[in-house]
């Protein structure tokens, strides 16, 4: 499918402006939206062509700088290098959980608004990005979810304090859940794990889960963990979900 130039929005929130890229198909019609999120390192070139990709398969795509109040200027990519991971790392703890709340709400009001959304929500993420993909799900708007390697989740130690509530929470998702680990990531171990799926059951949440032979990363088009197989089957379930629920 051919897509539209992308373009980007300046989205009010509650901690200022928030640089927003916008990614649809060309052809006019009414598409399903996803807010879409990045790694720590926010909007690559490998997030990116993530988010045409989904576009490409008929979605309108809000791909929201996730640090925008603390970097400042507004299109900002931090490397993959150490100390691009350093400086993730270290917004990721300062940023406050509400600001993430604010940042979800104020994407998926953008989407809904967008002249060429249906209105059919949801939501995806990687790494940072599927943790604020799932706090995103329990917004009641929000039908299909996909996170791939959700990091802090069983830690609890997203945002200011590093004492986030999202495992206690998963009652509030009203739509459905993909969940996606590389059991060769060391960020969520199989204890981790574990404890997510047992409180998805305990929360009588719809979701469907895999674990993969895979490391974290491996869906990043970028470095060696990169595997391009794995990447393709995952986002084709994310695709999946997304085409059953949504549209």
């Amino acid at each position: 499918m051919i897509l539209a130039p992308e373009a980007h929005v300046d989205v009010d929130t509650p901690t200022g402006p928030m640089r927003t890229y916008i990614l649809y198909p060309a052809a006019p019609g009414k598409y399903p939206g996803v807010v879409f999120y990045s790694e720590i390192f926010q909007v690559t070139g490998p997030i990116r062509r993530m988010a045409a990709y989904l576009a490409g398969h008929g979605y309108v795509v809000a791909v929201p700088e996730i640090f925008h109040e603390l970097e400042g200027e507004p299109g900002v990519v931090l490397e993959y290098d150490q100390a691009g991971a350093d400086r993730g790392n270290a917004h990721k703890f300062t940023k406050t959980l509400a600001s993430y709340d604010g940042d979800a709400r104020a994407a998926l009001d953008l989407l809904a608004s967008h002249e060429s959304c249906s209105g059919a929500l949801g939501a995806m993420g990687i790494c940072i990005g599927g943790h604020l993909a799932w706090r995103t799900a329990f917004q009641p708007d929000v039908k299909a979810t996909a996170c791939f390697y959700a990091t802090d989740i069983h830690s609890h130690t997203l945002g200011e304090g590093r004492n986030d509530d999202t495992i206690t929470r998963f009652a509030d998702i009203q739509g459905e859940l993909l969940a996606i680990w590389g059991r060769q990531d060391p960020h969520i171990p199989r204890e981790g794990r574990e404890q997510i799926h047992t409180a998805l059951e305990d929360a009588g949440a719809t979701f469907t889960w895999h674990e993969v032979n895979g490391q974290h990363a491996f869906l990043r088009d970028e470095g060696a963990r990169y595997d391009a197989e794995l990447a393709t089957q995952c986002l084709g379930l994310a695709l999946d979900l997304f085409h059953r629920v949504l549209r």
